[in-house]
């Protein structure tokens, strides 16, 4: 009698499970980011004309997947509320995989809420320069991705598009 219930026990946890496996096969891969630092600098050529430089690292947001994520660090050029990336380079990890992102292109703006900043909503697109492992479906692709401010200072959540199906770690 024991075995006929732990059978049933088994198949509804793996029930259970499979949707979420089915959104590990997702085209999207989404993480939360802290920033851990953060240094700017006027140009001094007009009044809000600022480079910025941060350090970041992220967690992959959802999923069974919490070993994933990135370091990055990031550089780019506002004139008051739009700013445009002018580099960033991406460490990304994962459960025996590895890849470096460079930026290619992104433009950014600054998110108001209550007439103060809330945070930067970003878009753009990285390249994979080197994958490895788990990862190695990245090299050489291009993913677009985007960012907006997450609930917290210092937080925002990123996310990749078109990742393809086979970096997803298993």
């Amino acid at each position: 009698m024991k075995q006929p219930f732990l059978i049933i026990v088994l198949c509804s946890a793996f029930g259970l499970l499979g949707p979420t496996g089915g959104t590990l096969a997702d085209s999207i891969r989404r993480y939360d980011c802290t920033i851990d630092g953060t240094d700017r600098e006027p140009v001094g050529d007009r009044n809000g004309h600022i480079i910025i430089s941060l350090q970041y690292t992220c967690r992959i947001a959802d999923g069974l997947l919490k070993d994933a994520g990135i370091t990055s660090i990031s550089v780019s050029e506002w004139d008051s509320e739009k700013g445009t990336y002018l580099a960033s380079l991406d460490v990304h990890r994962a459960l025996e995989g590895y890849a470096v992102g460079q930026l290619l292109e992104g433009d950014g703006s600054l998110v108001m809420e209550d007439n103060r900043a809330a945070g930067i909503a970003a878009t753009g697109k990285t390249v994979f320069k080197f994958a490895s492992g788990s990862l190695a479906a990245l090299s050489g692709k291009t993913l677009k991705f985007t960012t907006k401010p997450a609930v917290g200072s210092r937080r925002f959540e990123m996310e990749f598009s078109d990742w393809p199906e086979a970096a997803q770690p298993k």
